[in-house]
C-alpha cells in the first residue's frame, strides 16, 4: 500500500439547497486502503461517499483521483463504482445479465462480457446462480451480485453506502469477512459508509469517525478504540459509563480526590492531554471490575474505585451484565458472576482502560483530551447546518 494520497478531498464544501453539510473538508487515502466512515444517521458520511461518487456536486473545493481531477466529471468517468444499501438490481435481469450490465453499455463483445461474469460468479460464490433472477436469491447472494456488478468495470475506487444494513445478523457478519477478504485480495481501494462500529472495526484498515458534518478523529481501529480524542468518540466506540470526578495533573501524574461515590486514586498521565480541575471519565462496560464491597480494602495501584449499590442484573451472552447505581448515575459492568439486586459493590476501572477528558465548562466545549490518540493524517473538521 502506497503512503501518496490516491483519493484526494481537498477543501471540500457540499450540501443540499440551502443547508451546508459539509464545510472546508480535507480527506486523502492511499492506494488500495479499505477507509470506513463512520456514524449515526445524519452525520454527513453519505453526503461526503456520494460527493466523491459524483452524485452531489460541491459548492468548493476539489476531488482527485492518481493526481487527476474529477469535480465535474459525471459518475460513470470516475472510475468508481457505487454499491447500494438496497442492491439496485434489476428484477427482470437474471444474475449473469445484472452483473454483465455496465460491460454491456460500454459494448464489450458477448464473449468477453460472458468471461468476465463468469470470473465473477466463482470470486463471489455464486456459481452455478447465473440465471437466477433476483427474486430467487438470499438477501446475502443479493448483496454478492451488486458487489460483482460494481466490480465487473474494474473500477479504481469501490465505494460502499452501507450494504449490509439490510442483512440478518448471521449473514452480515459472513458477508462482512467476504467483502474484506475479496478487497484485500484484488487490492482495490475501498470506502464504506456504515453505522456500525463493529462492521467498521473488523473491516477497515482506517476508520473516519463523523458527527454533524465535520470528522471528530480518524485512525486505525486500534487507534479510534483505545485513545479516543473526545468525549463523543469515547460514547460513540462504547465506553458510555460516564462519571464527573475532580482532580489535578502535577508532572506526569494525575491525582483524583475522592469523593462520596469514588476513593483518591493516582494514574499516570501517560499522554493524556489535561489540566487540573473537573473531569469527566468514561469506562466501557466489560473493561471495569466488578467486587464485592469491602471497606477495608484499597484499591490496587493505578486503578480507580467506585463505590454503588446493583440495581438490575442480567445476561446477555458470555458474562453478567449489572446496572449499578453511583451517585446520581447509573454505570453498566459486566461480571463472570451474578450480583443480587441490592448488593454493596466496588467498580474497579485500570487506569488504561479509564478515558479522562477536561469538563466542559462555560467558557466553551470539553477539551479533545485522552490518551494521546495517535491519529494519522489530518484532523479533518466540518459544520452542519
Amino acid at each position: 500500500m502506497s503512503d501518496e494520497a490516491f483519493l484526494r478531498v481537498s477543501d471540500l464544501s457540499a450540501g443540499y439547497g440551502q443547508t451546508r453539510v459539509l464545510e472546508k473538508l480535507y480527506l486523502s487515502i492511499r492506494k488500495g486502503e479499505f477507509v470506513a466512515l463512520l456514524g449515526s444517521s445524519g452525520c454527513g458520511k453519505t453526503t461526503l461517499l456520494r460527493t466523491i461518487a459524483g452524485f452531489v456536486q460541491p459548492s468548493a473545493g476539489s476531488i482527485s483521483v492518481a493526481g487527476q481531477e474529477v469535480t465535474r466529471l459525471p459518475p460513470d468517468r470516475r472510475g468508481m463504482a457505487l454499491v447500494f444499501q438496497s442492491y439496485a438490481l434489476w428484477p427482470h435481469m437474471t444474475v449473469a445479465q445484472n452483473i454483465g450490465y455496465g460491460l454491456k453499455l460500454r459494448g464489450l463483445p458477448r464473449a468477453e462480457i460472458a468471461r468476465r461474469v463468469g470470473e465473477l460468479e466463482e470470486l463471489l460464490g455464486l456459481g452455478g446462480l447465473g440465471q437466477r433472477k433476483p427474486a430467487a436469491l438470499s438477501g446475502g447472494q443479493r448483496q454478492r451480485v451488486a458487489l460483482g456488478r460494481a466490480l465487473a468495470i474494474d473500477p479504481q475506487i469501490l465505494l460502499l453506502d452501507e450494504p449490509l444494513s439490510n442483512l440478518d445478523a448471521r449473514i452480515r457478519l459472513k458477508v462482512r469477512h467476504d467483502i474484506s477478504a475479496l478487497q484485500k485480495r484484488l487490492g482495490i481501494t475501498a470506502v464504506h459508509v456504515t453505522h456500525d462500529r463493529e462492521e467498521a472495526m473488523v473491516m477497515a484498515d482506517r476508520i473516519v469517525i463523523m458527527d454533524a458534518g465535520r470528522i471528530a478523529q480518524q485512525g486505525t481501529p486500534e487507534d479510534v478504540y483505545n485513545r479516543p480524542a473526545s468525549p463523543f468518540v469515547a460514547a460513540f466506540m462504547g465506553a458510555e459509563n460516564v462519571m464527573a470526578l475532580k482532580g489535578s495533573v502535577k508532572g506526569e501524574i494525575i491525582s483524583i480526590d475522592g469523593g462520596p461515590d469514588n476513593g483518591r486514586a493516582e494514574l499516570a498521565l501517560d499522554g493524556r492531554r489535561l489540566e487540573s480541575g473537573p473531569f469527566e471519565a468514561r469506562f466501557r462496560a466489560e473493561a471495569a471490575e466488578l467486587l464485592a464491597d469491602d471497606p477495608y480494602a484499597s484499591a490496587p495501584e493505578g486503578t480507580l474505585e467506585l463505590s454503588g449499590h446493583v440495581e438490575a442484573t442480567s445476561y446477555p451472552g458470555g458474562s453478567w451484565r449489572h446496572a449499578v447505581r453511583v451517585g446520581e448515575a447509573e454505570l453498566l459492568v459486566d461480571s463472570s458472576r451474578a450480583f443480587e439486586r441490592g448488593s454493596a459493590v466496588r467498580i474497579r476501572i485500570p487506569a488504561e482502560k479509564l478515558f479522562l477528558f477536561n469538563a466542559p465548562d462555560a467558557s466553551g466545549p470539553a477539551r479533545t483530551s485522552s490518551l494521546n490518540d495517535g491519529r494519522k493524517g489530518r484532523v479533518l473538521e466540518a459544520s452542519e447546518a
